[in-house]
């Protein structure tokens, strides 16, 4: 199975625009997916699922429309037969240095001020490199690779 990052359009099965239903129903074939409705804490709704150890969740803003969707990838020592793509390479077993110089290497501008979360603007894609588990890090000490990945549109503003 392949997930295919499609800034600004989402991540298949779910495009940005879809409504609860519509997102409701595009994942409901890998099993029964969990609805947070917005309340006090969280001003928005979300359809949270998961496909073969890679975790998926559709954020519900704007007139309660999906507006971003977040993959994270696989726990530690787990190694799904589930690939996020972007432009081709594997977000999640691609080295982060080496999938940021791939962006730029096609135009993209890649802001990297906090390198714990670089994003390319004005599509909008946004990447995490922060976790708990043990895993393979750099000099910096930063996991080597992603842990998660937003995909939404140029006018999304991260929480």
């Amino acid at each position: 199975m392949q997930f295919v990052l499609d800034p600004p359009h989402g991540v298949a099965p779910v495009r940005l625009g879809m409504t609860l239903d519509e997102t409701v129903a595009a994942v409901s074939a890998w099993g029964r997916p969990r609805v947070y409705p917005a309340d006090a804490v969280r001003d928005f709704d979300l359809v949270s699922a998961e496909y073969g150890g890679i975790g998926f969740q559709a954020a519900l803003e704007r007139d309660h429309r999906v507006t971003a969707v977040t993959v994270w990838g696989p726990d530690e020592g787990e190694d799904p037969d589930v690939q996020v793509l972007l432009d081709g390479l594997d977000v999640f077993r691609t080295p982060a240095d080496e999938l940021l110089a791939h962006a730029a290497g096609k135009g993209r501008r890649v802001n990297n001020e906090n390198p714990r979360a670089p994003y390319l603007p004005g599509v909008t894609v946004a990447f995490t490199r922060d976790t708990s588990q043990e895993v393979a890090r750099d000099g910096q000490g930063l996991p080597v690779h992603f842990t998660s990945v937003l995909v939404a549109d140029e006018n999304y503003r991260a929480r």
